[in-house]
């Protein structure tokens, strides 16, 4: 099972302008997100998903591709441009990425069609913690 990453999508008040900002990065199907360091378990990532945390929720992500060097000496982590949904959970913002195990990892869709994939993310989080979801 590939593992993931966590990032925070820095100045992003919502999905929809997270959406808006892959689409904007998105060039031949890839977008690119610089970092500093490489991951030490990049292999493991390759095949798995960058999750977005907007507003302290994980609620979006996009699969990873691979990991490119650039001339400046930083890292592109490459990702497919296709932004999915998932069922938003609580996380704590951070700096840089962290490791997400696939395990732990929200889902995506409406697998049960029970509608709860289609809740703004913020409605969702309200629900949870009141155990309703």
């Amino acid at each position: 099972m590939p593992l993931g990453l966590t990032k925070v999508a820095f100045s992003c008040a919502s999905l929809e302008t997270l959406q808006r900002r892959v689409d904007k990065w998105a060039e031949a199907g890839e977008i690119r997100i610089p970092t500093r360091m490489r991951p030490k378990r990049a292999a493991e990532c390759i095949g798995g998903h960058l999750h977005y945390i907007v507003k302290h929720r994980i609620v979006g992500r996009v699969e990873i591709l691979r990991f490119d060097e650039r001339r400046d000496g930083r890292i592109d982590i490459v990702c497919r441009a296709k932004l999915e949904v998932v069922a938003p959970i609580p996380r704590r913002a951070h700096q840089g990425w962290r490791y997400l195990e696939e395990a732990e990892a929200p889902t995506t869709g409406d697998g049960e069609g029970d509608g709860l994939a289609a809740l703004p993310p913020r409605l969702y989080g309200k629900l949870a913690s009141l155990m309703l979801v």
